[in-house]
C-alpha cells in the first residue's frame, strides 16, 4: 500500500472523543508507521466565542443540573436523521471541512464526534466528498445524532449498538463490533508489584482506584476517600484528581493521617498502570473509561452516572455483571464495606469483564479501516 494519509476528527467536549481518536492514531502508527496523520478538533472550526460558550454551558449543565442534560439527551435521541434540526447541524463547518480536506487529500477520514461525522456523511451522500468516512461511536448506546446512511463504516462497542444502528436502517456490513478503541497500552501486561512499590503501596492488600470525569471529579470524592482510609478492613486507595487542584489539596491531611494508605495524584498519563494494580474502580461512566477498565479486567463501581449516555453505559456494565451502580454516597459506602468483606464478589465481576469485549479493540478497528481503504483503492 502507498504511504497513507489519514485525517482524524475529534472534539474536546468531554475527554472521551479525544482519547478514542488518540488510540486510533496510536493503532495506525503501529500498523502503518509511515502514515501521515492529521488530528483536528471540531471546536477549532467554530469561532472562539462559540466554542468557549459551548464548553462552558455543557460543563455547567453536567456539573450542576445533570438532569437537564438527561432530558435533552433522551428528547433528542430519536430525532430522525433527515429532520430539519439535523439538516441544520449537517451544514456546520462543511465549507471549512471541505477546504481542509481538499488541501490535505486524505485516503480516509476517522470521526469520533457525531456532528463532524454527520456533516461529512452528508457530503458523501451528496457525492461531493469522494473520501471514505469511518465513524467511531464512543458509548455503549446510540443517539440519533450519530446515525447517517452516508457513513462508510461504523466502529462500535458491542452487539447492542450494532443492533440499534441496524434498526435505524444502517446496513450490517457497514458496522463492525471491535469495542471502542483504547490505547494499545491497556492491552499490555505490567509488573504489578513494581508499580505498587513506586506508589508506596503493598501487594496482597485490596487496592481501590477513585477517578472522575473531565468535567469535574466525583463531587463526593472527599467522603469516599474518608470511608476508604477509615475502613476497619485493610484497603489502600489511589485517587486521580486530574486538574482539580482544590480536591488534591483538600486530601493532603487525609492522605497523611488516614488509617489506610491513600495515594493522591494530579493529572496522570499512566491510567493503564493504575488500573492494572487496582481491584476495583470507583468512577463515572464515560464510554472510554468503561472501555479502558473492561480492557484491564477491572470491575467498576459507578457512582451516580450522568443521565444520558453515561447512564446507558452504566446500564451496560451492570447488565453484563462487570460492575454495579450506586446512586447515593450511602450506597457507595455500603458497597465498599460489602466488597471488602466479600472479595469473592469482586472476583465474580472481574470474571465477567474477561468476556465483555472482543479484545484488541484498536488493532481490530484499524484493521477494518485499512481493509476499507484498500477496497476503495481497488474499486
Amino acid at each position: 500500500m502507498k504511504q497513507l494519509k489519514v485525517l482524524v476528527f475529534s472534539a474536546s467536549f468531554g475527554n472521551g472523543h479525544l482519547r478514542a481518536a488518540e488510540a486510533v492514531i496510536e493503532g495506525i502508527r503501529i500498523q502503518e508507521p509511515s502514515a501521515t496523520i492529521a488530528h483536528l478538533d471540531f471546536g477549532d472550526f467554530l469561532s472562539k466565542p462559540i466554542n468557549s460558550m459551548i464548553k462552558s454551558v455543557y460543563g455547567e449543565i453536567i456539573n450542576h443540573i445533570p438532569k437537564l442534560w438527561g432530558r435533552f439527551y433522551y428528547k433528542t435521541s430519536m430525532v430522525q436523521p433527515r429532520s430539519i434540526s439535523q439538516q441544520f447541524l449537517n451544514k456546520l463547518g462543511r465549507n471549512d471541512f471541505l477546504k481542509y480536506i481538499k488541501t490535505f487529500k486524505p485516503d480516509f477520514i476517522v470521526c469520533t464526534y457525531p456532528t463532524v461525522s454527520s456533516v461529512l456523511a452528508q457530503l458523501r451522500s451528496e457525492k461531493i466528498l469522494q473520501i471514505p468516512v469511518v465513524t467511531i461511536i464512543t458509548d455503549y448506546t446510540v443517539h440519533s445524532h450519530w446515525v447517517h446512511p452516508g457513513v462508510d463504516r461504523y466502529i462500535v462497542a458491542c452487539g447492542e449498538v450494532k443492533n440499534s444502528l441496524q434498526a435505524w436502517g444502517i446496513k450490517a456490513e457497514c458496522i463492525h463490533v471491535t469495542g471502542i478503541p483504547v490505547s494499545p497500552k491497556f492491552e499490555e501486561t505490567v509488573n504489578r508489584e513494581l508499580i505498587l512499590s513506586k506508589l508506596g503501596l503493598k501487594s496482597g492488600i485490596p487496592t481501590f482506584l477513585v477517578m472522575g470525569g473531565s468535567y469535574g471529579i466525583l463531587k463526593s470524592a472527599n467522603r469516599i476517600c474518608q470511608k476508604l482510609v477509615d475502613s476497619k478492613v485493610p484497603v489502600q486507595a489511589i485517587i486521580v484528581c486530574g486538574k482539580n487542584e482544590k480536591l488534591y489539596e483538600s486530601l493532603k491531611e487525609l492522605s497523611a493521617q488516614g488509617c489506610n494508605p491513600l495515594v493522591r495524584l494530579k493529572y496522570v498519563h499512566n491510567v493503564e498502570e493504575l488500573m492494572a494494580v487496582s481491584d476495583l474502580i470507583i468512577t463515572k461512566a464515560g464510554g472510554l473509561t468503561v472501555s479502558e477498565a473492561l480492557t484491564k479486567r477491572l470491575p467498576l463501581l459507578i457512582f451516580k452516572p450522568i443521565p444520558g449516555q453515561e447512564e446507558e453505559n452504566a446500564h451496560f456494565v451492570q447488565k453484563i455483571g462487570a460492575g454495579i451502580v450506586a446512586q447515593t454516597e450511602e450506597e457507595v459506602s455500603q458497597l465498599i464495606n460489602y466488597f471488602l468483606t466479600y472479595p469473592e464478589e469482586v472476583q465474580k465481576m472481574r470474571d465477567k469483564t474477561a468476556t465483555a469485549l472482543p479484545g484488541h479493540s484498536t488493532k481490530c478497528a484499524v484493521g477494518e479501516m485499512l481493509r476499507l481503504v484498500k477496497k476503495e483503492m481497488l474499486a
